[in-house]
């Protein structure tokens, strides 16, 4: 009886050190927060291939998110190898629109011929933003891979804190959402103010938006750009949601709204109610701020963007980019029937409204922004060679710093503290580590463009043109990308000056890396 004892004690006492090991360590979230449990979650992952390919699922089938492309994300932000073995387990026999880069057999005109892209080559946007309406504080975004709009509300303070000090080890931009900028978003990464139909953040004392509180908010932060949020993805024409559970008081301090209770925001802007009403109020927030403004949208009804392209004709108004999120997208909480079957997906979405600009001759003068599962390499690359200049990832960069793919996003019960503002699980985010990952994943997500835009045969992924991606069609045939979309094969991916600047930019840095290479060598 008494090895019975002392096997049961042993246990005890294992388990007890067990929880205050996991209690106290700041690595893994999930098992900070579900001490000894949360074990079991690592175990299924690491296991995971061999049980769903006899029991569950296939490495393709989770949604919104596969297990290999989370696999993907997890890997690169913890700097693990993020390659994989024994092939493609894609069903690329069969599936419709499967999409196939084409790489060259010999060098491209200009493209890098060292072994490898590093994680440090700079990768910056191959057009200047704002440069072509002579913006006072235009600029070159330093990185093609950004951190799409996430509020401090819908993410927990510490998220939102650890990607932005990740945006700014990485050198991107991070994205504040419509919740306004708050004191997580200052911490020395770069911002895209967005506005949303609220106002939060330059709005009066009964929620009309206020030009000099604007003007206030980008000086006393590094505000770059400021985005006007038309709609988004996951509820287009519904308006931003907030559920009570989530409006914390602090929250509630930095939006102006009640603790506890639901923040709906309106679903269209009370400032303007049309193209040219919106193009006034874009030309006005440039001239008070001087900075780049911009505009977020679905796509949807194209009448829109019809107006938009003929008055932006003229060249007296004009936005100076356009950031396009698929109807896939989605960070936040919305009714089943926006985030399943309102707006286009990304493809068809972003198609529409590039080609429009392009046909009026308008392409070179805005810079294009893509959202909405943009974060994984493939789905980036067809996103190039569609037309966008930048990519947005929200829900990857989120995985990068935790996320598990829960689904509970609505329900203030993140596991792993990332979406919800309950301090029983915000306590396993370690923001530290977290801000290190999110980093990773940036520098991670460019080196891979461009080792593919290499394999293409260019410098740089904003010079992937159309005719880089086919689509096959099981094994039968393929189809052309700018066929698929109706681009015009005429048109140019760039004009002869912006391929100029960024083949420059791109062939010095590899230059520099091939000079560095050489003095390191015995």
């Amino acid at each position: 009886m008494k090895w019975r004892y002392a096997i049961l004690g042993g246990t005890a006492a294992a388990a007890a050190a067990t929880t205050v090991h996991d209690l106290v360590q700041t690595k893994h979230a999930i098992i900070r927060n579900f001490p000894i449990v949360g074990h079991a979650r690592y175990f299924l992952e690491r296991f995971g291939p061999e049980l769903r390919q006899y029991i569950v699922t296939s490495n393709d089938e989770e949604r919104p998110f596969s297990r290999d492309q989370r696999r993907w994300v997890y890997a690169s932000s913890k700097l693990e190898n993020n390659y994989f073995g024994f092939g493609t387990d894609n069903d690329v026999e069969t599936v419709e629109g499967y999409p196939v880069i084409k790489h060259r057999t010999f060098t491209g005109p200009g493209a890098a011929t060292m072994p490898h892209a590093q994680e440090e080559v700079v990768l910056p946007c191959a057009k200047v933003m704002g440069a072509a309406r002579g913006r006072e504080h235009a600029f070159r975004p330093q990185s093609v891979v950004n951190i799409s709009g996430m509020s401090f509300g819908s993410l927990s303070g510490k998220a939102i804190e650890s990607l932005n000090r990740g945006a700014a080890m990485a050198g991107c931009l991070q994205n504040t959402g419509e919740g306004a900028l708050s004191p997580h978003h200052r911490h020395g990464g770069d911002i895209v103010f967005q506005i949303g139909t609220s106002y939060f953040g330059c709005r009066d004392e009964h929620g009309k938006f206020d030009m000099s509180r604007l003007v206030d908010l980008v000086q006393s932060a590094p505000v770059r750009a400021i985005e006007i949020k038309l709609s988004q993805g996951a509820k287009p024409g519904l308006g931003g949601m907030l559920p009570g559970e989530k409006v914390s008081k602090e929250i509630a301090d930095i939006r102006g709204i009640p603790e506890g209770k639901d923040c709906a925001s309106p679903s269209r802007h009370e400032v303007f109610d049309d193209v040219d009403s919106m193009l006034d109020f874009v030309e006005s927030v440039a001239q008070h701020t001087g900075l780049p403004v911009g505009i977020k949208s679905a796509v949807g009804n194209l009448t829109m963007w019809d107006e938009l392209v003929a008055a932006m004709s003229g060249g007296q108004r004009g936005v100076d980019f356009v950031n396009i999120d698929g109807g896939e997208g989605g960070t936040g909480a919305a009714p089943m029937i926006f985030a399943d079957s309102v707006a286009y997906p990304f493809r068809i979405g972003f198609a529409e409204v590039y080609r429009r600009f392009a046909q009026g001759g308008l392409a070179d003068d805005v810079v294009f922004i893509g959202a909405g599962k943009l974060g994984i390499p493939e789905n980036a690359i067809v996103a190039f060679a569609l037309g966008v200049d930048m990519v947005n990832a929200g829900r990857e960069a989120m995985m990068s710093i935790g996320c598990i793919q829960a689904q509970k996003c609505h329900t203030d019960h993140c596991p792993v503290g990332v979406a919800t503002q309950n301090p029983r699980y915000t306590r396993g985010l370690d923001v530290s580590l977290k801000s290190v990952r999110a980093a990773n994943y940036v520098r991670s997500l460019r080196r891979d463009l461009l080792k593919v835009s290499e394999a293409i045969g260019v410098v740089h992924p904003g010079l992937i043109a159309p005719r880089d991606v086919d689509f096959a069609t099981g094994t039968r045939a393929t189809i052309g990308l700018a066929e698929t979309y109706g681009y015009d094969p005429s048109w140019p991916r760039l004009g002869p000056a912006l391929v100029k600047e960024i083949e420059a930019i791109m062939v010095a840095q590899d230059d520099t890396a091939r000079h560095v290479a050489t003095e390191a060598r015995p």
